[in-house]
């Protein structure tokens, strides 16, 4: 019998409009993989059997007729908490938002849908995205399915767990500091973070509005690219999405990427980074030289600031976005109050997690009277030069070449008694999204461990072709079999 859930989504897409599977049948594969191996992963906080049979039989009935089922016909796919649904609940794996349903579609939702995706349920996430590990869920501890005493890396934890165990083909997350990534690295998958207004945020809950982006988990970069051909584009619904067109990437997967110019910023690979995370990289690198391109080494002098500027302009911008969670609206309500303000302190104070409440509280402090111009207005400023230092590297080079992660994945646990330490976990990959630049992680082998490492490359701004043209080069020449994760 064949494994449909092991298949990549452009596999899958092109059995099905063929007439050589069903959906149905891709489907009931897949929700068998998830009945068989969910317990041990816990990435799913909502299993959508039922809605997603339906919409696979409406997909075969498509084809039946000679009708186009859609750029992703019968591709099963997981959504992160954060996403808007009409579909089930929309809680950002918070207390907050518990039995919260959305009465709109996210964007990218109904766009998928319209491309003729089957929706397999939603994912587990950091609470409103604020973390690297996804052990601030208020729902559930997700594990990784390379090593289940791991974290499967944050926010979009679930959306990687889900991948990299099979219990997806494609998984949809956000990206406000690293969360794409980040997980892509340390559950050894491709994680695209696009260019900030790339993709529409309608209907993604913000965190912190000028950093968010969303994007796609997957098994390899042809489905990377498959996906956010369908999910690009401009929406009258976001005025912060791009008036361009909506390219197919996938016509960007060459295989040639001779003259191609690679930047390796001195930076990035310091003694901080780790000796066999550092060998992995390299040997990376060395792979797109083999293949014609051109290693030079560029400069980011201003990044070693990036965790600073981002801790504060990312906690401004929650405070303000947060504000909107009051328990008089919607969600979660306290029972015990005797007027509008207990209402309000004793809503908040249960419902939301203690990193919710640190960040809210750091980005309440930033903004205050006599603190806005020492701390957020200053932190916009060094944003600019992080920006300046990307423009004139991108002088010198294509595109950039960094480690994702500093490490692999950690055991639960380890960083969680010093955020300082957790926060460090996005070092390579803050500045991407205060650069507003593409960016793509991909897995480069495994460790000793036996847990996987991972590249990250960047490109200039709205270049996501170049992007996936060197990662598709480096994915069909490195000769890395990463192989399944040991779960049964």
């Amino acid at each position: 019998m064949t494994a449909w859930h092991e298949k990549t989504a452009h596999e899958i897409r092109d059995l099905v409009r063929r007439g050589e599977v069903t959906a149905v049948e891709v489907t009931k594969s897949y929700l068998d993989r998830i009945a068989a191996v969910e317990s041990k992963v816990d990435a799913y906080t909502q299993v959508w059997s039922d809605y997603a049979l339906e919409q696979a039989a409406a997909v075969d009935g498509r084809v039946r007729r000679g009708e186009d089922p859609g750029q992703m016909a019968g591709v099963p796919i997981a959504l992160k908490e954060v996403l808007c649904t009409q579909h089930g609940f929309t809680t950002c794996a918070s207390k907050i938002l518990e039995g919260f349903r959305s009465p709109y579609d996210a964007t990218v939702v109904r766009k998928l849908a319209q491309a003729g995706a089957v929706f397999l349920g939603k994912v587990n996430m950091d609470e409103f995205a604020m973390g690297s590990s996804t052990e601030n869920s208020a729902i559930k501890t997700t594990r990784n399915p390379w090593n289940l005493r791991c974290v499967p890396g944050g926010s979009s934890g679930g959306s990687a767990a889900a991948v990299a165990a099979d219990m997806c083909a494609v998984s949809l997350g956000s990206d406000t500091g690293g969360s794409i990534r980040q997980p892509a690295c340390l559950c050894g998958c491709v994680g695209i973070k696009p260019t900030y207004g790339r993709v529409s945020r309608y209907g993604l809950v913000a965190f912190a509005s000028s950093l968010d982006q969303i994007g796609p988990l997957t098994k390899d970069v042809q489905d990377a690219a498959l996906t956010l051909s369908v999910i690009c584009g401009k929406d009258p619904l976001d005025a912060t999405s791009a008036d361009l067109p909506a390219p197919d990437f996938t016509q960007a997967l060459t295989g040639d990427i001779r003259g191609l110019r690679v930047g390796m910023p001195r930076e990035c690979f310091t003694e901080a980074l780790g000796p066999e995370m550092r060998e992995k990289v390299v040997t990376a690198i060395d792979v797109l030289r083999q293949q014609g391109a051109e290693v030079v080494e560029v400069s980011l002098p201003h990044s070693e600031y990036a965790i600073a500027v981002y801790y504060i302009i990312c906690t401004a911008e929650a405070s303000a976005n947060l504000a909107r969670f009051d328990g008089v609206r919607y969600g979660f309500r306290h029972p015990d109050v005797k007027d509008v303000r207990e209402m309000y302190v004793k809503s908040k104070s249960a419902a939301f997690g203690p990193e919710v409440k640190r960040r809210i509280m750091l980005g309440t402090y930033v903004l205050s009277s006599g603190y806005y111009d020492a701390y957020y207005l200053k932190a916009q400023k060094v944003r600019r030069l992080i920006k300046e230092d990307f423009d004139r590297a991108f002088e010198q080079c294509d595109i950039i070449a960094t480690p994702t992660s500093p490490t692999p994945a950690f055991e639960f646990g380890a960083k969680t008694a010093d955020p300082l330490e957790m926060y460090l976990s996005d070092i390579y990959t803050i500045s991407t999204n205060l650069a507003t630049l593409p960016g793509i992680s991909l897995p480069c082998g495994l460790c000793a461990s036996g847990l996987p490492a991972a590249i990250q490359l960047m490109a200039r701004p709205f270049d996501e072709a170049t992007l996936l043209r060197a990662a598709h080069c480096y994915e069909q020449n490195s000769g890395i079999q990463m192989g399944k994760p040991p779960i049964a």
